[in-house]
């Protein structure tokens, strides 16, 4: 599997809210702190964002479509002026196949999701991304296009099946901005960006496709090409961290969804992720996720109750 197909399948969301957004006239809605990804997709229509720590507004139209991470506050507004009402309060009244109407709506639709990941997860994506991810509607290849259109559909219309397709096409409209954001290649910075680094990209598919191998700093720097130091500066460069640092958070992420969802042995685990010992593997799981493989475990089996939510992890408002 690809660096960007494994690190998404292992984001292993929490809670997946999905609602549409009808419009008309003036209007301006304010919300407020957020855990987790909102994943936004204006279908018609046109609307300004902003957000708090930004500058300036920023337009988006039908077609874009824009990420949230931070849990930053913002507004979406027909008009910057336009005096703001608590997003919440209109949301949460949401009827109708899970879609807002406001003003009557007709001038504007957007559908949003929001993914409440688990915090080493969220840490893993979230840490490297911008607060603002915004995709203008002239890139892609059109799957975005025919994923807000089927996701208007479903949420339009009671059909059988109908949440565990929005729960689907939420993630498809997740992965395809990645993807489109990790393959421009004027973005920069963490691990999505350094994918379209055709050496760096490639440094890190093999460590992703082969995480039990013992890697070195020559290893990898052999099999891309490039000198040790080259390849360590340009790695740090595009990725924030040292390429073995970088193996190691791989490495942990993955071991504590093993823990968390199988009955693998700490015996087993170690050396399927590249450690000689059980202690090694012990000190850099602590080291990384700050408590002992057997503390996660324990913690994750007690947390797994709470955690499940209706409808498989979507909730339709």
């Amino acid at each position: 599997m690809d660096p960007l197909s494994e690190i998404v399948s292992l984001l292993n969301p929490k809670r997946v809210s999905a609602v549409g957004l009808d419009a008309g006239g003036s209007w301006s809605l304010a919300f407020g702190r957020y855990e987790g990804i909102k994943v936004n997709a204006v279908v018609a229509g046109s609307c300004w964002l902003s957000m708090e720590g930004s500058d300036a507004p920023l337009r988006v139209s039908a077609g874009d479509c824009f990420l949230l991470m931070r849990g930053r506050p913002f507004r979406l507004a027909s008009d910057v002026d336009a005096c703001p009402v608590d997003a919440e309060g209109v949301i949460k009244g949401a009827q109708g196949g899970g879609t807002a109407v406001v003003n009557g709506g007709g001038d504007f639709f957007l559908f949003g999701s929001r993914f409440t990941l688990d915090d080493e997860h969220a840490r893993f994506l979230l840490g490297s991304l911008p607060p603002l991810l915004h995709i203008p509607a002239a890139s892609g290849d059109g799957t975005l296009a025919w994923a807000l259109e089927r996701l208007r559909a479903e949420l339009h219309a009671e059909r059988p099946g109908g949440n565990l397709a929005v729960h689907h096409l939420a993630h498809l409209m997740l992965v395809d901005v990645l993807r489109r954001y990790a393959t421009d290649g004027t973005r920069s910075g963490g691990w999505l960006g350094a994918l379209s680094d055709r050496k760096i990209g490639r440094a890190l598919t093999l460590m992703h496709g082969d995480p039990s191998r013992r890697w070195t700093l020559s290893d990898l720097a052999g099999e891309i090409a490039m000198s040790r130091t080259s390849f360590a500066v340009r790695f740090k460069r595009c990725v924030g961290v040292a390429p073995l640092d970088y193996l190691t958070r791989w490495r942990m992420l993955l071991a504590g969804e093993r823990l968390a969802t199988s009955a693998t042995s700490i015996a087993a685990l170690a050396p399927s992720l590249g450690y000689e010992s059980e202690s090694a593997f012990g000190a850099a799981f602590k080291r990384v996720m700050g408590c002992s493989p057997r503390t996660y475990a324990r913690s994750r089996a007690a947390a797994a109750p709470e955690s499940q939510s209706p409808a498989g992890g979507l909730v339709r408002r």
